[in-house]
C-alpha cells in the first residue's frame, strides 16, 4: 500500500475509466481528474479498447495501461432490452467485470464498479442493507448480481457501489420527461407505488473520488466491499414528478406548465417486459460511517439539476 500512497501524494495515480460518456462516467472525468492521470475510454475508443463486449481487448487494455485504479462506469443498463439480450447483458454486466477484476488483481489495483437495487426483489418497505438476501426479478438484476460476485471472487481490492434512480443534467432523465409532458398535456399519470431516492450522477462521482482517496491510503481488507450509495430521503415517481414541476415553475416563471392534474397510478398501469422493484430504498449507513460522509437530501441534487437545465 505504501507505493500507492506515494503515487497519490505526488498526483501520479493512474486511473482507467470505462464508460466515460455515460451519465456517471461523464461526471467521473471531472471528479477523478485531481487524483492523477485519467485514461478515459468508451466503446468507441481507438487507442485502447473500452468495449466491454470485447473481453480479450478489455484485458489487453488493463495490461497495457497498468492502472492503479480501474473505475467501471459502463454496463448494459437498458433494463427491458436485457430480457431479450440475455447474452449481451451477461457479457457486459458480469463477464466484463470478471475480466477487469482478474486483471486488476494481477496488478494489485483497485476496481471500482457500480451496481443496482435491482439485485433485490423489491419487497417490504424498509431500506435494504448490504447484507440483505438478494433476489433479482430481472435479467438486468441477475447479471448485475453475478458481476458483483465475480468481482468479489477475483479481486480483493474492490469497491462496489449499489445505487438507484440515477439522473444527470446530461442526457435524458425522468425530470426532463416530466417537464416536457407537463408543458404538453393537461393531465399526467405517474406511478405511485415504487419508492426510492433520486440520486445525481455528480454525487456518485464525487463520493467515488472521495472513497478512492481513502482506500489508496487505507487498509484494503477493512475498506473493500459493497456499499449502498444514494441520496438521503425517499419519494415515489409521483411525488418526484410533482416536485419537479413545482420547482420548475418557481425557478423559471417563463415555463408554462399545462398539466393541472397529476394522478397517481400503480405500476401495473404501465406494463413493461421487466418487473420493477417496488422498494428501491437503500440504507447508506455503512458508506457514511466508513468514509465519513453525510449524504444530502435527494431534493438538493434535483433542484440543482433543474437550475442547470432550465
Amino acid at each position: 500500500m505504501g507505493t500507492k500512497a506515494v503515487r497519490l501524494s505526488g498526483a501520479k495515480l493512474k486511473i482507467l475509466l470505462l464508460g466515460k460518456n455515460g451519465q456517471v462516467g461523464w461526471e467521473l472525468q471531472r471528479s477523478l481528474a485531481p487524483l492523477g492521470e485519467v485514461i478515459a475510454l468508451d466503446r468507441h475508443s481507438t487507442e485502447h479498447c473500452g468495449d466491454l463486449s470485447n473481453l480479450i481487448g478489455l484485458a489487453q487494455t488493463v495490461r497495457d495501461v497498468r492502472p492503479d485504479v480501474i473505475v467501471n462506469a459502463a454496463a448494459h443498463t437498458a433494463v427491458d432490452k436485457a430480457e431479450s439480450e440475455t447474452e449481451l447483458a451477461r457479457t457486459l454486466n458480469a463477464l466484463a467485470p470478471e475480466v477487469l477484476a482478474t486483471e486488476a488483481a494481477k496488478l494489485g489495483a483497485w476496481l471500482v464498479h457500480y451496481s443496482t437495487d435491482y439485485v433485490f426483489d423489491g419487497s417490504g418497505d424498509e431500506p435494504w442493507v448490504e447484507t440483505d438476501a438478494t433476489g433479482p426479478l430481472s435479467v438486468y438484476g441477475a447479471t448485475k448480481l453475478e458481476g458483483e460476485a465475480l468481482i468479489a471472487q477475483h479481486c480483493p481490492r474492490h469497491l462496489v457501489f449499489r445505487t438507484s434512480w440515477v439522473y444527470a443534467a446530461r442526457g435524458g432523465n425522468f425530470a426532463k420527461t416530466m417537464l416536457r409532458l407537463g408543458q404538453e398535456r393537461d393531465k399526467l399519470t405517474v406511478i405511485n407505488d415504487q419508492f426510492g431516492a433520486p440520486t445525481g450522477a455528480d454525487l456518485i462521482a464525487d463520493i467515488t473520488a472521495h472513497a478512492i482517496r481513502q482506500v489508496i491510503r487505507g487498509d484494503a481488507a477493512a475498506l473493500a466491499g459493497i456499499y449502498h450509495l444514494v441520496a438521503s430521503g425517499e419519494t415515489t415517481w409521483f411525488d418526484y414528478a410533482k416536485h419537479v414541476l413545482a420547482q420548475a415553475e418557481r425557478a423559471q416563471p417563463a415555463i408554462k406548465i399545462k398539466a393541472t392534474q397529476i394522478d397517481p397510478v400503480p405500476t401495473s398501469a404501465f406494463p413493461t417486459p421487466t418487473k420493477r422493484p417496488h422498494n428501491s430504498r437503500l440504507a447508506t449507513d455503512k458508506l457514511q460511517r466508513t468514509f465519513g460522509l453525510t449524504l444530502p437530501p435527494w431534493q438538493n441534487g434535483v433542484n440543482r439539476m433543474l437550475a442547470e437545465i432550465l
